[in-house]
């Protein structure tokens, strides 16, 4: 139980009244006596902290950005996801807060218990659904009466949206998972019991044109085995963690093949427009670099290195001298 602490300026307040006898300190004593009582709405039991809820919106942080590149390279055009906000509310309120008639996935996420509930607003579904068919991604409401081709092009394509959510996981813990249900009416799906806690994580969604949002339902059983990974404490041992030998060494092999622009400086000079509009064959333009002075190698754009020009197997070269160290604001 947490107590209020009086300020010094109350305290002082307290001791005056009662004093000068505006407070009587014998009824003090009664009210503390007396059983104090706060209305509590259990329909919505808070089960998590502020700093599980943070963790969770850190979980699916990264889950959005993999949906934006899965989504943009299946469906070939401009998808921007973000997580928009991550509240905790009674099942019952969320199955009232969607639409009537939408898209719904229901996902098992092995070895965890329960089951998860991905909502899908029917324009945005529609509009992915229009560029699979080659459309422009014009998004047309008929959820009503889908035809078998159409809902077996949606699940085809939510099931393998699902599996990023397995990547997103894997900080907290391995999950498997698997499309179980597809349905388009909410009072079709009893995922949990009314008044049971779910965490409910809506996605801001972008494609070309449409947008909308995709709403994820998180019951607290499936959270409950692996809630002492949502602490702060957890992440911060996990950030202190070794590096994966083996990604480590993809990573730098990756690197390792990534081209870069480097760009030798024979020198520079500043002349007029007139003398550039008066130039001609055979007319010599004097550098600001002396023929024993080093040039300046630049990577990207940035200098980098001190070379001196020459020949390498009858190639023109450069041979590198020195690192040109940077300077900071500071120094």
């Amino acid at each position: 139980m947490v107590e209020d602490i009086l300020s010094q300026n109350e305290i002082d307040a307290l001791l005056s009244a009662i004093t000068s006898g505006e407070m009587d300190a014998d009824e003090l004593k009664k009210e503390d006596r007396e059983p104090k009582v706060r209305l509590y709405d259990f329909k919505r039991a808070l089960r998590f902290s502020k700093d599980q809820i943070r963790s969770i919106s850190r979980v699916h942080e990264n889950y959005a950005r993999l949906l934006t590149t899965f989504f943009s390279g299946h469906l070939r055009t401009y998808v921007d996801i973000s997580v928009a906000s991550v509240d905790q509310i009674p099942y019952e309120e969320f199955i009232r807060s969607i639409p009537e008639m939408t898209v719904l996935n229901v996902y098992s996420l092995a070895p965890l218990e329960g089951r998860i509930l991905m909502e899908i607003n029917p324009n945005i579904a529609f509009s992915m659904l229009d560029r699979i068919l080659g459309g422009t991604g014009a998004s047309i409401n008929k959820i009503d009466n889908l035809t078998d081709l159409e809902t077996r092009l949606m699940t085809q394509l939510f099931e393998k949206a699902m599996f990023n959510l397995e990547n997103a996981w894997q900080t907290m813990v391995d999950i498997e998972p698997e499309l179980e249900e597809f349905e388009v009416n909410p009072q079709f799906l009893q995922l949990v019991s009314p008044n049971e806690t779910v965490v409910v994580v809506s996605l801001n969604t972008e494609i070309g044109e449409t947008s909308g949002m995709i709403n994820i339902c998180i019951p607290h059983i499936v959270l409950e085995p692996i809630i002492p990974k949502l602490s702060v404490h957890y992440w911060m041992q996990d950030n202190k963690k070794e590096r994966d030998p083996e990604s480590y060494n993809k990573l730098t092999k990756s690197l390792q093949k990534a081209e870069i622009q480097a760009v030798a400086n024979l020198g520079e000079t500043n002349i007029t427009i007139q003398e550039f509009l008066n130039l001609g064959l055979n007319d010599v333009i004097t550098l600001n670099q002396g023929i024993d002075e080093p040039l300046k190698l630049s990577v990207n754009g940035k200098p980098k290195f001190l070379v001196q020009p020459g020949l390498y197997k009858q190639k023109k070269s450069v041979q590198v001298l020195e690192e040109i160290e940077e300077v900071t604001e500071d120094e």
